[in-house]
This record gives C-alpha cells, sequence and structure tokens, in this order.
C-alpha cells in the first residue's frame, strides 16, 4: 500500500490524523477518575494475552490507518509500559510509511527501566500522568499509596534519554484542586510543558458529575494569580489543549477542558482498544470490532475499505451536545472506561 490513498473526512468534514493504540487494559495505579480500586479489584477479569491485539495486528492495523491519512499515533493502556517489548512496536510503527511521530502516555514510573530503549526504538514523545507534586495528595489520588518521586526519576530519564516530555494533571474538584499552583511552579522553567486536564465522563465507575469540574477558566486564573500568563496560538489543527505562556518567558502550560469548552469541531482521532475494538470518539457506548475481521481474515482491500467506511460515517459530538440532560441519559446507559479506551 502507499503511504496515503486517500484522506479519509468524515461526515462533518473532520480529517483521520491521530490513532491511539491501547496495549494492555492493565495498570499499576488505581486512580478514582480512571480505574478506582473498588471496582478494579483483586478478582477484576483483565483480558487474557490472546484477547489483546498482537504487534502484528497492531502494525497491520495502523498500516491502513497510514493509508488514510494518520500521521501520528499514540500508545495507551492501561498502564503501556506493562506490555512486554514495547520498544519493539514503537519500531515497527516508526518504520511504517507515513507516521511522523509516535508518542506514549503512561504514568511515568517505569520509563527509569524503558525510556533509553524507548528513544532508540524512534520514540518521539512521553505525557506522563502526575496529578500532584506533595506525596499526600500524590498517594491518594493513585490507589497505590505510590509517593511522588518514582515518576519524576521517570521524567528525568525520559529527559537525559532525549524524549519530549510533557505532564497531564487531571483536576478533579476536592481531590487535588490544591496542586494547581505547586505543579505549576514546581514545571515552570524546567522545558516540561504541563498540562492540567477537566475532570471528563468518560466511563460509569468515576462517579464523575459537573461539580465535580474545576473547568478551565478557574484554572487558568488560579495559576495567572501567582504567575501571570497570556494565550497563545495553537500549534496545529486539531491540538486538544489550549495553551497559555508564561509572560516572564519561562515556558507555557495548557488546559484540555472537553467539558467547559469543547474541541469537537476539530478532532481529528480514532482509538483503537487493546483487543482490537475501534472507536471514533472517547465518550463512545460501542465500538466496531476489527479483531474479528482480522482473524476472521478479511483481506488488505476489504479492511481498508471497512476502515474507510467507519470513519466516513462518524458523527460524533458529544462535548458539543453534553447537557445535563444528555449526561444523566448516558449515565444510565454503558460506556466506555477511560482504562478500556485508552484516554
Amino acid at each position: 500500500m502507499k503511504k496515503q490513498e486517500q484522506q479519509a473526512y468524515d461526515a462533518l468534514f473532520r480529517p483521520l490524523k491521530d490513532l491511539r493504540i491501547s496495549v494492555t487494559d492493565q495498570c499499576n495505579f488505581r486512580c478514582s477518575y480512571c480505574m478506582p480500586a473498588e471496582i478494579f479489584g483483586p478478582d477484576y477479569p483483565f483480558m487474557k494475552e490472546d484477547e489483546l491485539l498482537s504487534f502484528d495486528e497492531i502494525v497491520r492495523l495502523a498500516r491502513q490507518f497510514a493509508g488514510l491519512g494518520v500521521e501520528k499515533i499514540r500508545i495507551t493502556g492501561g498502564e503501556p509500559l506493562l506490555r512486554n517489548n514495547l520498544p519493539e512496536l514503537v519500531k515497527r510503527l516508526k518504520e511504517i510509511a507515513g507516521i511522523k511521530d509516535v508518542a506514549l502516555t503512561t504514568n511515568g514510573v517505569f520509563l527509569v527501566k524503558h525510556a533509553e530503549a524507548l528513544k532508540k526504538a524512534g520514540l518521539d514523545r512521553v505525557n506522563v500522568s502526575l496529578d500532584a507534586i506533595e506525596d499526600r495528595v500524590f498517594r491518594k489520588m493513585n490507589g497505590r499509596n505510590v509517593p511522588v518521586k518514582p515518576v519524576l526519576k521517570g521524567i528525568a530519564r525520559a529527559e537525559k534519554a532525549g524524549l519530549s516530555v510533557k505532564v497531564n494533571m487531571v483536576v478533579k474538584k476536592d481531590a487535588n484542586e490544591s496542586q494547581i499552583v505547586p505543579m505549576a511552579r514546581y514545571f515552570k522553567g524546567s522545558g516540561v510543558i504541563l498540562r492540567f486536564i477537566e475532570f471528563m465522563d468518560v466511563g460509569n465507575t468515576n462517579g464523575w458529575n459537573f461539580d465535580s469540574v474545576v473547568p478551565k477558566k478557574e484554572i487558568v486564573s488560579e495559576i495567572s494569580g501567582e504567575f501571570p500568563v497570556e494565550p497563545v496560538r495553537a500549534n496545529y489543527y486539531g491540538e486538544v489543549a489550549d495553551r497559555y505562556a508564561y509572560t516572564d518567558g519561562e515556558g507555557e502550560i495548557g488546559v484540555i477542558s472537553s467539558v467547559s469548552d469543547s474541541f469537537c469541531s476539530s478532532c481529528t482521532r480514532a482509538r483503537l482498544s487493546a483487543d482490537g475494538k475501534l472507536f471514533t470518539c472517547l465518550f463512545a457506548t460501542k465500538g466496531e470490532d476489527i479483531r474479528g475481521l482480522i482473524r476472521d481474515g478479511i483481506g488488505e482491500r476489504d479492511l481498508y475499505e471497512h476502515l474507510s467506511g467507519i470513519w466516513k460515517n462518524r458523527h460524533d459530538r458529544y462535548s458539543d451536545e453534553r447537557t445535563e440532560e444528555t449526561v444523566r441519559a448516558k449515565n444510565n446507559g454503558p460506556k466506555i472506561e477511560m482504562s478500556y479506551i485508552g484516554g
């Protein structure tokens, strides 16, 4: 297949540019907004190895998506570094014609062990989830009593290896909002871009409601009260974070605000779960079973046309349509969990 057969556009004329691939549904943390410990306990039935897409299957699909216009791939989980031999997958993905960028989202604990191998394999960037800089708050947020130090060591090792690093902080009212300014203070001037994420209504297990959201306006106001910031232009079409630069030139922050704002109109992302379901929206209720088609022997042309058809028929715009009523209705039915779809 050529690098790109035809740029795929959905029903609202949004191009397909980004593919997020979950490689496992397991994680060593139990963050309350993603994988609460009371639900994901010792007996939780995580996927068996033969249920996961193999690396060969992932690479086959990634080639097809590159043919539809995908240029960026992000590897997610669960915690993706729990998947064995991940650098091998990174190397193979980076070799696909048309793929310009391969990134990884991780909680950072295992970067000390794997950062150099990932960089050598061709990984471009890592996004590290860190929801507090103070141990007391972070231990509670991650649900495993893990202190901050192992994550900070992972960040340092990733930077030393030559990886670009961003830090993501999910902000939840009455949980870690006290950490907004301390986190900004810690990373300001470090070269690491800190991004704040509004607590989102993904899945059924995280107890989400509007009252738990700290909106972008409050986050930016709180930071600017101590470190003045000003808005700056997006780096590219479809960028999910609103960017703000410190007026003293000491770097920038970002805010992902899919609750108080919406970026549906420029969403270019598809998501592939660890067991091969394709989702065209983070807030989806169901996905298309692609693994089944592959294991039933579908040919390359038919697979290409099938994937193309899914995207061309896409009309998701959940954040645009979110209201108290739609949230209530959605909560009465099944929703895909963050740990399953990969964020």
